[in-house]
């Protein structure tokens, strides 16, 4: 192989969010005072990203807590003089919100000063909504054009390299990430970043990554972009040492594949919605195990890269050959099963694949339904699968590493 890693700092972001104004100021400065490359988030709230925008205010207003920041509801002037002082040049701050219809979202996050937020077409309508893809698709043409028309710099994140957050190849997850990068070129944006969740073998996921820097590269050339790796998005270890042990794995994970962003979880993640303090020791253990050379590629590693890079770019050369507005030609996709989300039960997802941790304790496809890939099934069809299966599968990374922190306890 060619391709050199990159190198350079992993910038620590968090996925922090708080619903009074006073809790979220607090909370973005104490990440900004951290004295480590990072980033701030603005998480939003449940209600936010589906709508309701009123809810947030009344809860609020009643003592209760929110689990995120409304950024729609709080007025814009409060939102400016939180990120007052804070948000800048050397502390960028972006909105995260997971809605399948984001221009209120964009026009607030806009009229506050910001121009950073993450999400898809794809990515955030099949996993967290129910309302048809066709429609995500048209308010996020509709978003993407406010975006760039309204900013200097607009950035959009996509949320395509984690979808379900869990069991899903690699190839598809670096396919509809290239895939939404794409919407967002040809709706204006010019400034980007695509994604890739941690999985179950590091060194998939490290060919995983390369394959997604060589087809962004060849689709993607005329647009700033950079990579961005998800600390582990399935159920997270239930020991504080296995949570630990996993975070630390994910951003060497970061640097080895020269991943200019990650994003970290926490290690309470298992078990309550983490705290200013755990989310600030978390970029501390993240930034700390991201320091160092990265390490060289092995064989091992090759032979993942190859197989990804083969299949996602089939993928991505079917979709894009389907129709030349590339919205169109992801709902083409779907509708024809030629993408389809492993366990995925969104209306507008065929339902036909499967996956399976295999032999050599990666990811693969189990079912391949519609897809247009090589190869054959590995007979793990969509009725093959018990809920001892799948049971065992989603607590397949907590339990490996709750266990080693176990021995190491011995």
């Amino acid at each position: 192989m060619t391709e050199s890693r990159g190198r350079g700092t992993v910038l620590v972001q968090p996925r922090m969010g708080f619903g009074s104004l006073r809790a979220m100021q607090d909370g973005l400065s104490q990440v900004a005072s951290l004295g480590l490359p990072a980033v701030g988030t603005l998480t939003l709230d449940s209600y936010t990203r589906v709508g309701d925008y009123t809810t947030p205010l009344e809860r609020l207003a009643a003592g209760e807590e929110l689990n995120g920041y409304p950024l729609v509801s709080h007025p814009a002037e409060a939102t400016r003089a939180l990120l007052d002082g804070l948000h800048g040049p050397a502390f960028p701050v972006q909105v995260r919100h997971g809605t399948a219809l984001p221009l209120r979202v964009f026009q607030r996050l806009v009229e506050v000063g910001l121009d950073a937020t993450e999400g898809g077409p794809v990515s955030y309508c099949l996993p967290y909504s129910r309302l048809p893809l066709a429609r995500a698709v048209e308010a996020w043409a509709e978003s993407c054009r406010f975006l760039a028309g309204e900013t200097e710099h607009g950035h959009v994140e996509s949320f395509g390299g984690c979808l379900l957050g869990q069991l899903c190849p690699p190839s598809l997850l670096v396919a509809t990430a290239v895939l939404e990068g794409c919407f967002f070129q040809q709706h204006g944006l010019r400034h980007m970043s695509l994604s890739f969740a941690q999985g179950v073998l590091a060194e998939q996921d490290r060919g995983a990554l390369r394959a997604l820097r060589t087809l962004a590269a060849e689709h993607l050339s005329g647009v700033d972009q950079h990579v961005v790796l998800y600390t582990y998005m399935g159920l997270f270890p239930k020991t504080p040492d296995g949570a630990t042990a996993l975070i630390r794995d994910s951003a060497r994970l970061a640097r080895d594949a020269g991943c200019e962003r990650m994003i970290v979880k926490t290690v309470s993640e298992a078990w309550q919605i983490p705290t200013v303090a755990e989310n600030l020791a978390a970029l501390r253990i993240a930034a700390d195990a991201s320091n160092g050379t990265p390490a060289a590629p092995t064989v091992l590693e090759d032979a993942f890269y190859d197989e990804v890079l083969e299949e996602a770019r089939l993928l991505v050369d079917t979709v894009l050959g389907l129709d030349p507005d590339v919205g169109t030609a992801l709902t083409k996709a779907f509708e024809r099963g030629i993408l389809d989300i492993p366990f995925g039960l969104h209306p507008d997802n065929a339902g036909a694949t499967t996956s399976v941790i295999d032999d050599r304790g990666a990811l693969a496809w189990g079912s391949r339904g519609n897809l247009p890939l090589p190869g054959t099934s590995k007979g793990a069809g969509v009725e093959d699968f018990s809920s001892d299966r799948l049971h065992a599968m989603l607590n397949h990374v907590a339990d490996r590493y709750d266990q080693a922190a176990a021995l190491a306890e011995t």
